[in-house]
């Protein structure tokens, strides 16, 4: 059987490398290849290390015969037990995938204490690896694990979350499932859920903000699935899409012969919701005539068709979506203030995807059985599943299309993948190279109004309002984010800088 040594490499390693230990030290890495023989090695390290790694590759390798492999993983922090676990479970199914009776041995000493706990229970779990650790005073030692996961803990731990589902049953608790294609463990997505679910069941206005692409009429439907008028139509209108010339028609109606093309009365999308609810996505783009409408709408619930003299009335609850940033916006004459405030009844600022820790793998997963599911019925279509490797690009990804960007890239990539899992390079050939956007910055020009103080308040207001967001408007964790001392003093830029 062949004979594996898997390790994270530890900062003490690295230390040994470039010299910086105690005469005499090696490392628990180069101990290990010292006193044992290994057919092959593999090698764990994450991405910031990534120079010191390539030097220190070549001063073990003097320590061993045998061929050494190496991984760079990405790591938010390297005792982020998430990240750590997805990382380590992720190389070790690839590994065994292509050597099934491989025998796995384990170095627990390199790296942090929370590798060393995730290689403990995917060791024991997933190959029933040895384990060995090393120490200038004892040297390379065998370390027996005196238990067996899977046969004494996790039928007792099922068996737990049994007895709590038939209580729950018991107690006829209601799940809402309105919120259920909202896929999440992010705490802060959790909570944003929890407030929709709030909101819904009060019948005011919503206004959902982000950026393209995070889910905003994902929230919009199970907004409305989860209210008093779930039974009732909700109409979905993409007000950036309808021409300006046409926008109060479409809207609000009008009657024959009002205009020229208008042939036969048509009752318009407010006039169609009566009793249910009004999704107006792209909700900015409004032109000035038919802010002033729908201010009206929401003011009594009445309106003219165009053309007509008599007064409609409308029992609707508007959910508008916006990317754009209203409040600059309203600063520059192009948006109504009272409008805003009579829609920002039921605020929500979705985040996007880059800063929904922990969910990229989990989405990905979720969008990738959605692609399989619809594509079963297509000739020669194979079900497919992400590689390690793969996943590893997903989590490094920036997605500044969010959600839409994602499934895009693994459509492509599974259309354009011959096999049942999609590899690093199905990946990197189905990712699309954004358009940079150009700033300004550093390129400004020396004039009158020039004034490089404004230019550092621009940067501090733009991560200020980021920092607000991620953080769900708590200054503490806000200014955590942001490096800063205390909330004190990121309440003082706020009011100098005149951020709400």
């Amino acid at each position: 059987m062949t004979s594996a040594l898997v390790s994270w490499v530890g900062l003490t390693d690295l230390d040994a490398a470039e010299g910086k230990l105690d005469k005499g030290l090696i490392g628990p890495i180069a101990s290990a290849l010292s006193d044992r023989q290994f057919d092959q090695v593999y090698f764990l390290y994450d991405k910031p290390h990534k120079k010191r790694v390539k030097a220190f590759l070549s001063w073990v390798a003097s320590y061993t015969a045998s061929p050494i492999n190496h991984t760079e993983v990405f790591l938010s922090s390297p005792v982020d037990y998430r990240d750590i676990h997805y990382a380590f479970d992720g190389f070790l199914t690839d590994l065994l995938g292509q050597q099934p009776e491989l025998d796995i041995t384990i170095h627990l000493s390199p790296g942090t204490p929370a590798m060393a706990s995730i290689s403990v229970l995917l060791g024991k779990t997933k190959c029933q690896a040895r384990f060995i650790q090393s120490s200038p005073q004892n040297g390379v030692l065998d370390v027996n694990i005196p238990f067996d996961i899977t046969a004494e803990f996790l039928p007792s731990l099922l068996a737990g979350e049994d007895k709590k589902l038939k209580t729950l049953s018991a107690a006829g608790v209601l799940i809402n499932v309105a919120f259920a294609d909202i896929i999440t463990q992010n705490p802060d997505m959790k909570r944003l859920i929890e407030k929709a679910q709030r909101i819904a069941t009060r019948d005011v206005p919503v206004l959902i903000m982000g950026e393209s692409g995070t889910g905003k009429e994902l929230f919009a439907k199970a907004i409305h699935n989860s209210s008093l008028r779930k039974d009732k139509v909700m109409v979905v209108v993409n007000c950036g899409a309808i021409p300006k010339d046409l926008i109060e028609s479409e809207l609000f109606g009008h009657v024959k012969g009002a205009f020229t093309g208008a042939s036969v009365d048509k009752l318009g999308f407010f006039g169609a919701a009566d009793g249910g609810s009004i999704f107006l996505d792209e909700f900015g783009e409004l032109p000035a005539e038919a802010q002033v409408r729908l201010l009206r709408v929401l003011q009594s619930g009445e309106f003219n068709r165009v053309g007509d003299s008599k007064t409609k009335k409308v029992d609707v609850r508007v959910i508008a979506a916006t990317n754009r940033n209203l409040s600059d916006d309203i600063t520059k004459g192009i948006f109504r203030e009272d409008l805003f405030y009579r829609v920002a009844v039921g605020v929500l600022l979705l985040p996007p995807l880059r800063l929904r820790k922990g969910d990229l793998g989990l989405l990905a997963e979720a969008l990738m059985e959605d692609i399989n599911n619809k594509a079963t019925t297509q000739p020669g279509y194979i079900h497919k599943k992400i590689s390690p490797k793969a996943k590893n690009i997903i989590i490094k990804h920036q997605w500044p299309g969010n959600v839409r960007e994602l499934y895009a890239t693994l459509l492509r990539a599974s259309i354009w993948s011959d096999g049942d899992k999609l590899t690093e390079k199905d990946l990197q050939e189905a990712l699309l190279e954004a358009p940079k956007k150009v700033s300004n910055l550093l390129g400004r020009d020396f004039n009158k109004s020039f004034k490089i103080e404004e230019l550092i308040d621009d940067i501090k207001r733009h991560y200020i309002e980021r920092a607000l967001i991620q953080s769900q408007r708590k200054k503490t964790e806000a200014a955590e984010l942001l490096g800063i001392g205390s909330y004190q003093v990121l309440s003082g830029w706020m009011k100098k800088l005149d951020i709400k």
